[in-house]
């Protein structure tokens, strides 16, 4: 099984300088795609698991793209807390996928993605909470 360590000595150098590469969400989320990337290859052979891959392919796929997204945007801009929500919501997506996807993968590899999964989210809700515009006082 890929572990965080290795992988990132993988990672070219330019996506490491980068400055997004900062947020750990970021990396995490690079890394459970390629995790996904792997898994398929155990589920395209059963007709349960392909109608599922699509799906868990997007839904891993939209976390790092929405955080690159709105990063690119600007991370002063209010548009940069709705990509992450986006993405938070992707990572849930992925989560439950993986929960479903119990009955075709091992349950030490679902617990891994699980816990890679909650990671993310955790990350991601900080996040949000940090970045999002504060209502507008209402008048008195």
């Amino acid at each position: 099984m890929m572990n965080y360590k290795s992988w990132v000595d993988e990672v070219p150098e330019k996506l490491k300088t980068d400055l997004i590469w900062k947020f750990p969400a970021y990396s995490k989320a690079l890394l459970l795609f390629d995790l996904v990337w792997e898994d398929c290859d155990r589920l395209k052979d059963d007709i349960r698991g392909k109608a599922l891959i699509n799906q868990l392919i997007r839904s891993s796929d939209s976390i790092s793209a929405n955080i690159d997204e709105g990063f690119g945007r600007g991370i002063e801009r209010p548009e940069y807390a709705y990509y992450l929500r986006v993405a938070l919501g992707s990572a849930r997506e992925t989560r439950s996928r993986y929960f479903k996807l119990r009955h075709l993968i091992p349950p030490e590899v679902i617990q891994h993605r699980l816990s890679a999964c909650d990671k993310i989210v955790a990350l991601l809700t900080i996040a949000v909470k940090k970045y999002r515009k504060p209502p507008c006082p209402h008048p008195k």
